[in-house]
């Protein structure tokens, strides 16, 4: 209770005109212990569902919120709550809040659309909606394209004996490589789109690279998706789901949504006005307010017109959405001290990491670009990672879309490619893997999935970076 009123008394200062003052955190002040509490939290979200599973499954919104007092308590007896609770707001204002927003819409309104009829989970047809996903990740986004095919992959193989490795492969082609096309696929390409990159120049320039990673983890899918095929009793005499007709759609106006929730988004990239307001220190634009209340409303709307029968076959709960909104709002807490010293570029505690970018001569290389954005945006928020390492390139869109292109390709495919290296390095990554525990599917650990992503992920890294990144 006394956490709870120091942070309620942390957001009412932060209201107060005589501490909403202009401050930012300096992150080359800051002690690399301020990032023991990110680093808490990974750890908990790593090991305590594999060492204490039922207190995890019962507790983890109280860890994500220990950790989280952990940073923001002493932050505020040492530079103040002013600063504590300005660097609060900010965190909730310009990023926690609209994050939620837009997966909390694209999982509502996936989830009111079902794709009718009984798959059967194949090699060739498990491909098929891999193949699908990564076509759709980039024009509905990964969460748009992971919520509205999970569901029924799952369902297609749920009389395999083996299926972890198809919802591995799922987070690896649709959560994360299929979104790598547009600004409308993954928020790290979308805040480039903000900062003035043209909403085509990312397929112009790493569609090579798209085409091989996916390429090459379909194949890499299908062989080993056949092998286990083939194996004695790998799929059921009988399966759970019965079949039925043909195959159709259940809730088929919440596609006519999913083009609202991407008009809004290209809205609020495109829609400059003047009209700002200041919150506590954090500027909130009128555009991006308007996509906030839109989404709300399609949210929403999407409850009121989809029928209960459809939520009931997509066996749809919020268990999986709540499990993202508790876990990811101490990770948009404990990161802003992380955020801060790496924005402080090689003067910071991080230093060497900014430093390694840089050639001799003074030039970026597009290799290790590649690598530091790609190897933080396993374990941050590959949005932000994508800011800070296009701003240590010069942070001009102009200069990067032309003269450091390879750089601007090589930090756009790292932050969004390798995304896919741990759970938490893509939101749809967690959500995903909630839904597949929901249903019955025994994921792999944190670890163990790691161990998958460097099996298969981190040589396909490899040979992309001789071919394109050098």
């Amino acid at each position: 209770m006394k956490a709870f009123r120091w942070t309620a008394g942390l957001m009412l200062l932060s209201l107060c005109p005589g501490l909403s003052f202009a401050a930012e955190l300096q992150g080359s002040e800051l002690s690399m212990l301020w990032g023991v509490p990110f680093a808490g939290l990974l750890l908990s979200i790593a090991l305590l569902p594999l060492l204490a599973p039922f207190f995890w499954h019962h507790h983890f919104g109280k860890v994500s919120a220990a950790w989280s007092l952990a940073f923001l308590l002493p932050f505020a007896m040492i530079y103040g709550p002013g600063l504590a609770g300005i660097s609060f707001m900010h965190a909730l204002l310009a990023e926690y809040i609209p994050f939620i927003f837009l997966l909390t819409a694209l999982f509502t309104v996936a989830g009111g659309i079902h794709i009718r009829g009984n798959l059967h989970g194949g090699p060739g047809l498990n491909t098929a909606i891999l193949a699908t996903g990564a076509v759709l990740a980039s024009f509905m986004g990964t969460t748009g394209a992971s919520m509205l095919l999970i569901r029924p992959l799952i369902r297609a193989n749920d009389n395999r004996a083996h299926k972890a490795h198809v919802v591995v492969f799922f987070i690896f082609i649709v959560s994360n490589a299929g979104g790598s096309l547009t600004p409308l696929g993954d928020p790290p390409l979308f805040l480039g789109f903000l900062k003035g990159v043209d909403f085509f120049w990312t397929v112009r320039h790493i569609f090579p690279e798209t085409l091989f990673l996916v390429g090459s983890l379909l194949g890499i899918f299908y062989a080993l998706d056949m092998w286990f095929y083939r194996q004695r009793e790998e799929v059921a005499p009988l399966d759970p789901t019965p079949d039925t007709g043909r195959i159709g759609f259940d809730g088929a106006a919440n596609f006519w949504l999913l083009g609202a929730i991407a008009g809004l988004v290209l809205l609020s990239g495109f829609w400059k006005s003047p009209v700002v307001f200041s919150i506590a220190g954090t500027d909130v634009g009128l555009p991006g307010l308007v996509r906030d209340a839109g989404l709300v409303a399609i949210t929403l709307l999407s409850l009121k017109i989809t029928a209960a029968k459809v939520h009931a076959d997509n066996q749809f709960s919020w268990g999986p959405m709540a499990e993202v909104a508790k876990l990811f709002a101490g990770i948009f807490l404990t990161i802003i001290p992380v955020i801060a010293m790496l924005k402080a570029g090689a003067s910071g505690p991080f230093g060497a990491v900014v430093s390694s970018v840089t050639r001799p001569d003074g030039s970026p290389d597009p290799a290790m670009y590649f690598w530091a954005a790609g190897a933080l945006s396993s374990f941050l928020d590959n949005a932000p990672t994508y800011l800070v390492f296009f701003n240590t390139a010069g942070g001009d869109p102009q200069a990067m879309m032309t003269t450091f292109a390879s750089t601007l390709a090589a930090i756009s495919a790292g932050a969004v490619f390798m995304g896919a290296n741990t759970y938490i390095g893509n939101a749809p990554n967690l959500m995903v893997k909630a839904i597949a525990e929901d249903r019955d599917v025994k994921m792999p650990s944190f670890f163990g999935y790691m161990l998958w992503s460097g099996a298969v992920l981190i040589p396909l890294f490899i040979i992309m970076t001789f071919i394109w990144f050098q």
